[in-house]
């Protein structure tokens, strides 16, 4: 969308060739980011390659009033994960679709049906950890991705056949290339089967064939109106007119809960693992947690890697009437607002000491809806948000009680893209031991974070 000529007063900023701002920004370069802000202010623009004016975010009523925007007026589908997931996807559906979708998609991932999924997370977990090598030091990333794949996979299935089985071999293929066309849409264009696009169009003509089995299956079972996996209760849900899911919208929504539901929560334990092995007097304390049915500080901790190492460290909306009035400025059509989550997670403004790893300000007060945005925020904030901390809170606090982690001195790991995920470069590496008397597991916990 082309910005209209308007007599706006927006932001000031650098006159920067759009490669090298789009390379600051969008891979979260933070000397440089923190430069602009002290140079430019809290709201600046900058042109970036694929996205067009960009005015970036770092101000709690800023980010306020981005997320509370009316959806009619800053949308969020025009966006090239959308484009790389489909049409049916929450990521590219705007205004009265996407709230109707989104509500068929709640249920699921709220309320008590929470609860079971606990025990296929630790399953899940346990089962991977049980790989581990005594002493070797090793990425961790890897196997966070085959734990929350596999979860992700039988909470949306139910359970993981042959079917299920040929996605989970396909999904990491699909998710690699579909990150890296979706930071360069450039190369979404096929240009043969070794291209990214290529490869690309291959796999989700693959997922799309797998997944249409798995609902023939789905259709025939003669218990699938007791069935409460995702994919069964999407197969029954209707909207308020009375009509069903097409297929095509099905298959959508199911690859993006497969894809930002075990990539970018992965990510964050390894990262959670690379905050931990550089302190080890929090480490003694989870230890300690986790030998009871308490996890105050398990999940203040989850809550403090989430604010220093965001995965996603910006979300965006693009402005559709003429002028969208944001504090002192007047942003005009087709320009972009862009929250940065790294920004504001480490201004001193905000957070005291924020280049402390320090968990226990997260234990003195909840996080702020609009200076911690992990998950975005507004009615677009990450559906999935009370699935990934759950998530993140189990595998941990299972890795807790089954391992002693090995301290080390070393530098932290260098944040690296992988895309669309900001991911430690080494993969949260590790050296974990088993203890000579396994910590006895005193049960779930009682309560859904």
């Amino acid at each position: 969308m082309t910005p209209i000529l308007s007599k706006a007063k927006i932001p000031p900023g650098p006159k920067l060739p759009k490669i090298v701002a789009g390379y600051i920004v969008m891979l979260n370069h933070m000397r440089a980011l923190r430069w602009l802000q002290r140079r430019y202010g809290d709201a600046f623009k900058v042109q970036i390659p694929f996205m067009g004016p960009t005015i970036v975010l770092s101000r709690p009523d800023y980010i306020k009033q981005m997320f509370l925007g009316k959806p009619d007026v800053l949308i969020a589908g025009d966006n090239n994960l959308g484009k790389t997931l489909g049409p049916g996807s929450l990521f590219s559906l705007d205004r009265d679709e996407h709230l109707r979708e989104r509500r068929l998609l709640l249920p699921p991932f709220h309320g008590e049906r929470m609860r079971s999924y606990e025990v296929i997370i630790e399953e899940e977990a346990r089962r991977e950890m049980a790989t581990w090598r005594d002493g070797a030091q090793f990425a961790t990333l890897p196997s966070f991705m085959r734990i929350t794949l596999h979860a992700i996979l039988r909470a949306v299935f139910g359970a993981i056949g042959p079917n299920g089985q040929k996605l989970a071999d396909l999904i990491p293929r699909l998710v690699e290339v579909g990150s890296l066309v979706t930071l360069l849409p450039i190369l979404k264009k096929d240009l043969g089967p070794r291209s990214p696009g290529g490869r690309f169009n291959r796999y989700r003509a693959d997922y799309d064939r797998i997944i249409n089995a798995m609902i023939d299956d789905a259709v025939a079972d003669p218990q699938r109106k007791e069935r409460v996996d995702v994919m069964a209760l999407l197969l029954r849900a209707k909207y308020d007119d009375g009509s069903t899911m097409s297929r095509s919208a099905i298959a959508d929504e199911l690859l993006t809960l497969l894809v930002a539901g075990h990539e970018t929560t992965a990510t964050s334990l390894a990262w959670t693992v690379e905050r931990l092995t550089r302190n080890p007097s929090i480490v003694a304390r989870l230890k300690k947690e986790a030998m009871t049915d308490e996890k105050d500080l398990r999940l203040a901790t989850i809550n403090e890697v989430q604010r220093t190492r965001p995965v996603i460290h910006a979300v965006d909306r693009l402005v559709t009437t003429d002028e969208f009035p944001l504090g002192e400025w007047r942003i005009p059509r087709g320009y972009r607002l862009l929250a940065c989550a790294t920004l504001i997670h480490n201004d001193k403004r905000f957070f005291e000491r924020p280049e402390v790893f320090d968990p226990d300000r997260f234990l003195v007060r909840a996080p702020d809806t609009y200076t911690w945005i992990p998950f975005g925020g507004g009615t677009r904030r990450c559906i999935g948000a009370a699935f990934a901390q759950m998530e993140m809170n189990v595998v941990l606090r299972t890795l807790l009680r089954e391992f002693d982690l090995e301290i080390t001195a070393r530098p932290g790991e260098a944040i690296r893209s992988r895309g669309v995920a900001l991911a430690p470069a080494q993969g949260g590496r590790a050296v974990v031991r088993r203890p000579r008397r396994t910590i006895p597991s005193p049960g779930l916990d009682a309560g859904i974070p």
